[in-house]
């Protein structure tokens, strides 16, 4: 198969580790320009104590990301990561802050919760945007104080711990319509961390196959087969909806099922097609840009007219209207500043419009 350069392959010390974790969740690649430039970010801003939020879709390594700001932070508590979308709402409240006796029916004993034991470390909120509303005021005040109040306690209790949030819901958007509060939001988003989708990093994909393949040898007690060219292919060209979690169970099958020195197209289980390296296959999944780009083909077989500019405004207008006509947004989606989205919008006449709309609103 073709050669791959060495990414950097980051492993977290077992000590580090409060459960049980996957594979996938014990050591973290960066090969591809687009996960350098994240654990660029990462490793700038690990040291301080700022809260992070962590945004990406599910199975990028949000957890990993995370972890490796622990790990390079300087902090000599334990890292402690938590669902918030598994808690119970009941039990919310104590599992995080911790209970006294008696608190509450069950409540037998004292017990310290995720805060307080994660006290001189970091604690990782999965799913922060799953929290109820009531517990949303209550983290705000942790966060602002750096105490904590046991449930059936009244005497705070001084806590140390860095906070990493992750989510993969747009939080503005959780905001907006009145799910989760715009001043927590504020304070969890002091550093955003967007880690992009596996499809978008496909230079990460074969050295994460390869890493895989050796682990679950390994353990399986086999030699470790290559991946074929045309597998190398199918990988790189599939668009990996479940991200690097989707990966991983792909290797461990395909090294299961294969028999030789290679792993083959027809060892890969991949959902929904799996000639996934054909172009001409039309159910092959591609990555939305690559559909763009293949489009983009066409109209240049066809040149002449404006061609630059209708896909501008076509950008800018869907941009738009995507963010339900809100400008800020709009120029986020796009990566520009709000004074060239607001240039934009006037181009192609969509300023006025909406301004109209909002003066006969009034």
């Amino acid at each position: 198969m073709p050669e791959t350069s060495s990414p950097p392959l980051l492993t977290f010390p077992e000590a580090e580790r409060n459960s049980p974790l996957s594979i996938r969740a014990k050591a973290l690649v960066f090969a591809d320009p687009h996960s350098r430039r994240v654990l660029a970010e990462v490793e700038r801003i690990a040291p301080s104590e700022a809260p992070v939020l962590v945004h990406g879709e599910t199975g990028t390594g949000k957890e990993l990301v995370a972890r490796h700001v622990h790990h390079i932070s300087g902090r000599r508590g334990p890292f402690l990561a938590v669902n918030c979308g598994a808690i119970s709402e009941n039990l919310a409240e104590a599992e995080l802050f911790g209970h006294e006796a008696g608190a509450y029916t069950g409540a037998v004993g004292s017990r310290a919760g995720w805060f307080e034991s994660a006290n001189g470390g970091t604690l990782f909120l999965d799913e922060i945007g799953d929290l109820p509303l009531a517990l949303q005021v209550k983290l705000l005040r942790v966060l602002q104080e750096r105490e904590v109040v046991r449930v059936g306690a009244r005497k705070p209790t001084p806590i140390d711990v860095r906070l990493v949030a992750a989510t993969n819901v747009d939080l503005a958007q959780a905001v907006q319509a009145g799910h989760f509060r715009q001043d927590l939001y504020y304070r969890l988003n002091v550093v955003g961390i967007t880690i992009p989708p596996l499809r978008q990093r496909q230079g990460d994909i074969l050295p994460l196959a390869e890493y895989f393949l050796g682990i679950y040898a390994q353990k399986l007690g086999l030699a470790v087969p290559q991946i074929g060219e045309t597998s190398a292919e199918a990988l790189k060209r599939y668009s990996w909806p479940g991200n690097i979690r989707e990966l991983e169970n792909v290797i461990h099958f395909a090294l299961l099922v294969s028999s030789g020195r290679e792993i083959r197209p027809e060892h890969l289980r991949l959902t929904s097609q799996t000639a996934a390296g054909r172009e001409d296959d039309p159910g092959a999944a591609r990555s939305p840009l690559a559909v763009i780009e293949q489009q983009l083909r066409q109209l240049f077989a066809q040149p002449g007219g404006q061609l630059f500019s209708d896909l501008e405004g076509l950008i800018v207008r869907s941009a738009y209207q995507h963010t339900r006509y809100n400008q800020v947004r709009s120029a986020e989606l796009l990566g520009v500043t709000r004074n060239v989205m607001r240039t934009l919008l006037k181009r192609y006449d969509l300023l006025p419009d909406q301004e109209m709309l909002q003066a006969a609103a009034k």
